[in-house]
């Protein structure tokens, strides 16, 4: 009987459309609004920032970080963590805030709406939540119901936001596919003053071996195109799981120890597919990195309490319009007294933009 398990789930699955709620349109999104808005006034220059708060996990060493095997958090660990990351994001005090890898009903983060939560502590107003990884129930590892995704977060009015689907790993078995991430670009519109902006928001796969992320890169780098040539400004904020052009490192990384399903990309197959992005404006100087990568390093798995350290820079900022050159910060922040290091295994980047 128990060899028939899997099978007898596979024809459950796929004989009753979509039982676990896993499949997502492109209406599938969410407004929130915080509970007290304070109005904004439109200004000449926005502070947009972007970070992957890595579901409110801090630095828990995770299953499929390959350092651990915690899959679930208590209530109290995920409004620890939530309290660092609004803590930060005070700090910075942005106009727009893209954040990626974010729950609102999930087991592994006590069903902590973590988009109603940073509404709630911080100085925005309105988000947009799209869901990347959603099913009421993940047969696996001891997940159990998830919801998570992208979020775009305002000061400013948010409005005609859509979920597009990106392209599926298509190495993985139907079964794995149906309850896998379903990868997708937010797309959002911000009203300031009398000038209207494109805000999008993504992050690509992580652990694909057969080509799935160039071609989610195809269609980003296409998607853009087509809002470039409609005279459409934007700002696009990407957790790309990419390395920059000319990298001086791109491959056997200190934490990078993952075997089969969560084996670490050691880049050296994509280290060309994310140039056509630079097509538009990146939020830092490429001449500069190319001389010194370490300030712009956004990434590690690895704890600091083991040695690491941000070795790799996989998060970005790109416009058609204009970045105030010189005010990009990528916020490592070790000796602050704020240290992103232990809120997520990702940091925050923010610029100015300037609204035209």
């Amino acid at each position: 009987m128990n060899r028939l398990l899997p099978l007898l789930l596979f024809i459950f699955v796929f004989s009753s459309c979509d039982p676990f709620g896993t499949q997502l349109a492109e209406d599938d999104v969410l407004y929130y609004e915080t509970s007290t808005i304070t109005p904004a006034e439109p200004k000449d220059t926005l502070t947009v920032m972007t970070w992957n708060i890595k579901f409110g996990g801090g630095r828990i060493d995770f299953f499929f970080d390959c350092w651990g095997d915690r899959v679930t958090m208590t209530e109290e660990e995920v409004l620890t963590h939530l309290e660092g990351l609004a803590r930060k994001i005070r700090q910075v005090n942005p106009d727009v805030l893209f954040l990626q890898e974010v729950d609102i009903d999930s087991k592994r983060s006590a069903y902590v709406d973590q988009v109603e939560y940073l509404l709630n502590h911080t100085d925005l107003n309105y988000a947009v939540f799209a869901s990347q990884w959603k099913a009421s129930y993940v047969p696996s590892d001891g997940i159990g119901k998830i919801n998570s995704g992208n979020v775009t977060l305002s000061k400013y009015p948010l409005e005609n936001a859509v979920r597009i689907g990106l392209p599926l790993i298509q190495e993985q078995s139907a079964l794995v596919r149906y309850f896998y991430l379903k990868r997708n670009i937010l797309e959002t519109e911000v009203q300031v003053g009398d000038r209207s902006l494109r805000l999008l928001n993504t992050h690509l796969s992580a652990f694909d071996h057969d080509g799935t992320k160039k071609k989610q890169v195809d269609q980003l780098v296409d998607t853009l195109i087509t809002r470039d040539n409609s005279n459409l400004h934007f700002i696009l904020a990407a957790d790309l799981n990419l390395l920059p052009p000319n990298t001086l490192k791109i491959k056997d990384f200190p934490d990078s120890k993952c075997v089969e399903e969560f084996e670490a990309d050691d880049y050296t197959a994509s280290v060309t597919w994310i140039e056509p992005l630079f097509l538009f404006h990146p939020e830092f100087d490429i001449d500069d990195y190319q001389y010194d990568n370490s300030p712009y390093y956004t990434h590690t798995t690895n704890h600091p309490d083991r040695g690491g350290f941000w070795n790799r820079k996989l998060d970005y900022l790109f416009t058609n319009g204009r970045f105030i050159t010189g005010s990009n910060i990528t916020h490592q922040d070790e000796q602050t007294g704020m240290n992103t290091m232990l809120l997520s295994d990702h940091c925050p980047v923010s610029i100015q933009f300037l609204v035209e």
